[in-house]
């Protein structure tokens, strides 16, 4: 099997880390001197477990931290394997922090390409209704409630620890349901969604053992295993969405560059115009359709 050290793999190569330089808290009250040799102690030892971006993330860690003891807890944490988005309590996701927590996915910058997209359909349109499909922690939803004021929102994730997560980050202004895809949403929006967007499961399930140990020990396996091929919880939702759409409905959902042409097969054979769409820098994929019919 192979094993990555912190901060490598297919999941965090892409992940970026917002400037440590920037003040983002209270420095330690040791004067500069003394946080100098803190920075200089917290880098040695990050980079002596394998991080790779141990600078980064020596002063993201003595920035979090209210108090040295703190940080020094912090980092403990962190030469343990713990992601570091769960030590720090937050992800930076489209310039935003999303807080997250343990049990909860952990947001990945390649996912911005997703929102891009949704967001490119939402503004030829006037008052969309948007749901938020395996939310997480409501990532896309914050940006559609910060770029998108007329829009109606909803969220849902099957996740009882990812629920939590998106409620705190999304306050009142998006109603946040538990539920296993469509199951638990109330009525009145079934036939009347004018986009669908998710970040769903897309690992197959003989590749987790494979995934960063990041991934692998620390964040919730049903939301990284997409089962056989990583397409069982995409092809349920491409199957399910036209009966919720309304007219001119369409979906959004990310996959990998690999998959895209057979999730492009499944959303025509659901009803939809398909499009792919790929980011080439992550080899990330957007597998868009269009409902050619509204389907009751």
């Amino acid at each position: 099997m192979r094993s990555f050290p912190l901060g490598v793999g297919i999941y965090a190569d892409t992940r970026r880390r917002e400037d440590p330089t920037v003040d983002y808290g209270k420095d330690k009250g040791g004067g500069m001197d003394a946080d100098r040799e803190l920075l200089i102690r917290f880098t040695a030892q990050l980079q002596q477990a394998g991080c790779v971006f141990a600078a980064e993330e020596a002063g993201l860690i003595l920035r979090g931290g209210a108090t040295v003891n703190d940080a020094e807890s912090m980092l403990r944490r962190r030469l343990t394997g713990e992601p570091l988005e769960y030590v720090l309590g937050w992800a930076a996701f489209m310039g935003r922090r999303v807080r997250v927590m343990p049990g909860v996915f952990i947001p990945r910058p390649r996912t911005e390409f997703l929102a891009v997209a949704a967001l490119e359909s939402a503004r030829g349109r006037t008052a969309p209704v948007i749901l938020d499909l395996c939310c997480g922690a409501g990532e896309l939803s914050s940006v559609f409630a910060a770029d998108l004021p007329d829009a109606e929102l909803y969220a849902a994730d099957l996740a009882p620890e990812a629920v939590a997560a998106a409620r705190m980050n999304l306050g009142t202004r998006v109603p946040v349901y538990q539920s296993d895809l469509f199951t638990a949403l109330p009525r009145h929006l079934h036939g009347r969604i004018d986009i669908i967007v998710a970040n769903a499961p897309y690992v197959p399930t003989e590749q987790l053992p494979f995934l960063p140990r990041e991934a692998r020990l620390h964040e919730p396996a049903a939301a990284l295993d997409g089962g056989r091929q990583g397409l069982e919880v995409l092809r349920r939702i491409a199957a399910q969405a036209p009966a919720w759409l309304g007219k001119d409905g369409q979906l959004l959902v990310e996959c990998s560059a690999g998959q895209a042409p057979d999730l492009a097969a499944d959303v025509s054979a659901a009803g939809f115009q398909p499009l792919i769409r790929t980011d080439p820098d992550t080899a990330t994929a957007v597998v868009s359709g269009t409902l050619a019919q509204r389907i009751v």
